[in-house]
């Protein structure tokens, strides 16, 4: 196993996270968003307020894409333990 082959697993497991993680994460920076400007026109500055809402945008984000996410996860285990004997030498 080369440098190539080292840099090409960690690229692509790096990827796999990216793509794991962005639903959720995108869900909870609109919604925070969202939570803060109601905020800022209302003028209530409490900072506890936006948790629950991000919480549940989170959730209901892994709701609607945990079929995707865990098909990206399972493909990515899936390519790594069949061309484990190419990374074992």
């Amino acid at each position: 196993m080369n440098y190539g082959d080292v840099l090409k697993l960690a690229q692509d497991a790096v990827r796999t996270i990216l793509f794991v993680s962005a639903p959720m994460l995108i869900f909870s920076l609109l919604v925070g968003l969202i939570v803060s400007i109601i905020q800022a026109v209302t003028q209530i500055q409490e900072a506890t307020l936006a948790f629950v809402p991000k919480i549940i945008a989170v959730l209901l984000s892994l709701l609607i894409f945990g079929p995707w996410i865990l098909k990206l996860v399972t493909q990515f285990t899936t390519d790594l333990l069949t061309n484990i004997n190419l990374y074992i030498q």
